[in-house]
């Protein structure tokens, strides 16, 4: 008799069965964010999910979505997420009811990313946008966003050039850290002091660090 706790096939590929598993997660939780991830897997096999949701990830992000809350009522018409890759931490915002949030677009550079961040963010509906551009191109004072999040400052070369881009009294929240040995992190900070200092916001309303394995997490949260 064969073993139930065991699978058919131990050399199946990984994919179907964190397929499986995460398709029985979302039935098990009834959440929306599992289900999408049950849907990445499905339909985009070369999507670097499992490095996008993994528990560094995910820590960093439920950090500012706490924190964030914490320095305000949790209540936005529109948010911008810079770097947004797959559209993680708008799932996260959308599967949080502590927040009521009108829209929020997901902006990445790359253009093989946004039809992951759609597939994640379907249940959002109109609610959720996934676009394609430059952070330097974005008008700003057009779009008027309530809230600008970059969570990747490790990545700019100038952090003060392009908040400079941005309309007087836009509210941000930007994240960066001191893990300098990765070849693409091209403008670590050494402390969270140094991180203000490049920053250089009009108003700040919280600043903090989140220790980590091999680096630590610095956040902002204020004014330009």
């Amino acid at each position: 008799m064969m073993d139930a706790t065991q699978p058919d096939d131990p050399g199946a590929d990984w994919r179907e069965h964190a397929f499986d598993l995460t398709r029985g997660i979302a039935a098990y939780t009834d959440n929306p964010l599992v289900a999408g991830l049950a849907r990445i897997i499905a339909n985009h096999p070369n999507a670097d999910i499992g490095n996008a949701f993994n528990h560094k990830q995910v820590a960093c992000k439920m950090w500012a979505r706490d924190k964030l809350l914490e320095s305000g009522d949790g209540s936005f018409r529109r948010i911008w997420i810079l770097g947004g890759w797959y559209g993680v931490l708008a799932a996260m915002f959308f599967d949080d009811s502590r927040f009521d949030i009108e829209a929020i677009d997901s902006i990445d550079i790359d253009p093989a990313v946004a039809a992951v961040a759609e597939t994640l963010n379907r249940p959002a509906g109109e609610r959720f946008h996934a676009l394609t551009a430059d952070m330097y191109a974005l008008d700003y004072g057009a779009a008027r966003p309530d809230l600008v999040i970059n969570t990747s400052c490790e990545h700019i070369a100038d952090v003060r050039g392009w908040l400079d881009l941005l309309p007087k009294g836009t509210q941000v929240l930007l994240q960066s850290n001191d893990y300098f040995s990765e070849p693409t992190h091209i403008n670590c900070v050494a402390s969270l002091e140094a991180f203000e200092q490049l920053a250089g916001l009009a108003e700040l309303r919280f600043s903090g660090s989140l220790p980590m394995k091999k680096y630590t997490r610095f956040m902002l949260i204020g004014m330009v």
